[in-house]
């Protein structure tokens, strides 16, 4: 698979999908590592689980402290937030933007089970910097004829994806200004009707983890012991490949991890 998706082609499918505010501007379509991109989060403040339960039990108590005063019902659930992000993952720990540079190829995507053990993952999913990547389609190669064709992957009835993604945020130390970045978290597709036709001969296949729309507040509040539960393949009937127009001269593609 070639680390590539196109990002939303009309500003009113934020709202609409997402329910966040559209960008001012959508910029680019094709989104290939160290671009710029868009994420989807309830927060871009870290926190562990100890801290989101702090958190939760705060919450619960609002609605009992209002009864007693007799003022309004206080809402718990936050809102979802879109932020400008790079794709490919910049660790906290890297030390200059060169290395940054070389990094995010290599990090634009991380398997399930080692979303929480990688080195480079590790900090960002224990402190719950999950997210949720909005695009049109993915694409693919489909090796089955010898030679890689470039496969787009939609969804059958044309609506966004939220692909579930995982975040870091990045102070250059010789500036100070900082970078947001992000992966895409992708699960084993070996057993998928779909999928499984997707990568090199003898290779493990796998595809980006596609969230349901109804688990989207669910997997951003969760805590990290429980987030892996919706980390799923989604269903083959509801996707649709198609192949690739050829315009130009197309990049050489890098396999998903």
């Amino acid at each position: 698979m070639s680390t590539q998706f196109e990002a939303l082609k009309d500003p009113d499918l934020y709202p609409s999908a997402f329910r966040v505010e559209a960008p001012a501007e959508l910029g680019e379509r094709q989104i290939t590592p160290r671009k710029p991109s868009f994420l989807i989060a309830r927060t871009l403040a870290a926190a562990t689980d100890a801290e989101r339960a702090a958190e939760a039990a705060q919450a619960a108590a609002a609605p009992a402290a209002d009864e007693e005063t007799g003022a309004g019902a206080v809402p718990h659930a936050k809102p979802r937030l879109l932020a400008p992000a790079q794709f490919g993952l910049v660790p906290q720990w890297v030390k200059s933007a060169s290395d940054g540079r070389l990094r995010a190829p290599k990090l634009a995507h991380v398997k399930s089970d080692l979303a929480s053990t990688g080195t480079a993952f590790r900090d960002a999913w224990l402190n719950n910097q999950r997210c949720i990547v909005p695009m049109m389609a993915f694409i693919v190669d489909d090796h089955r004829g010898g030679k890689p064709l470039p496969t787009r992957i939609a969804r059958v009835d044309g609506l966004p994806m939220g692909v579930a993604g995982i975040w870091a945020r990045w102070r250059d130390p010789e500036d100070g200004s900082e970078l947001l970045s992000f992966a895409l978290i992708t699960v084993n597709a070996n057993a998928h009707a779909l999928m499984n036709r997707y990568a090199a001969p003898g290779a493990e296949k796998f595809m980006p983890a596609i969230l349901n729309e109804g688990a989207y507040d669910a997997w951003l509040g969760a805590r990290a012991s429980q987030a892996k539960e919706f980390l799923r393949p989604y269903p083959a009937q509801k996707l649709l490949a198609n192949p690739v127009e050829k315009k130009g001269r197309k990049p050489r593609p890098e396999p998903w991890m």
